[in-house]
């Protein structure tokens, strides 16, 4: 389901689509589309399963949807799926621009330390 907001949201922009190493997103069928599907994929087998600071869901836009999410109880899986897509789909796009803003200072930071700890860089 996100691929296809992926592409409108990038319109002719290319964007290249970070993998990790949560087991769904390991899953061989979660790999075949993503392989199909993305021009461009950092696979799980060359991303470091260990660096939230990477990447821009974990460090920015996950906080602000769990946020809203919360805000009342959660009935059931159910519920939950359908908050995250409706707060999704209502997230303003200017969260999501300054989250790339930052993946693109920190991202040179994380290889000019060798993969180790680069925060002090900031």
């Amino acid at each position: 389901m996100l691929l296809p907001d992926i592409r409108r949201v990038s319109g002719d922009c290319k964007y290249i689509f970070q993998q990790d190493s949560v087991p769904a997103h390991r899953a061989r069928d979660t790999i075949e589309i993503l392989e199909r599907e993305t021009p461009e994929l950092i696979s799980v087998l060359l991303w470091h399963p260990n660096l939230p600071d990477l990447n821009p869901v974990d460090y920015s836009v996950w906080s602000i949807l769990q946020e809203k999410l919360y805000k009342t109880r959660i009935i059931d899986l159910d519920d939950l799926k359908h908050r995250i897509r409706t707060e999704w789909t209502k997230l303003d796009h200017a969260v999501i621009a300054a989250a790339v803003r930052q993946w693109r200072r920190r991202f040179p930071a994380c290889v000019r330390s060798g993969g180790g700890h680069f925060e002090h860089c900031f």
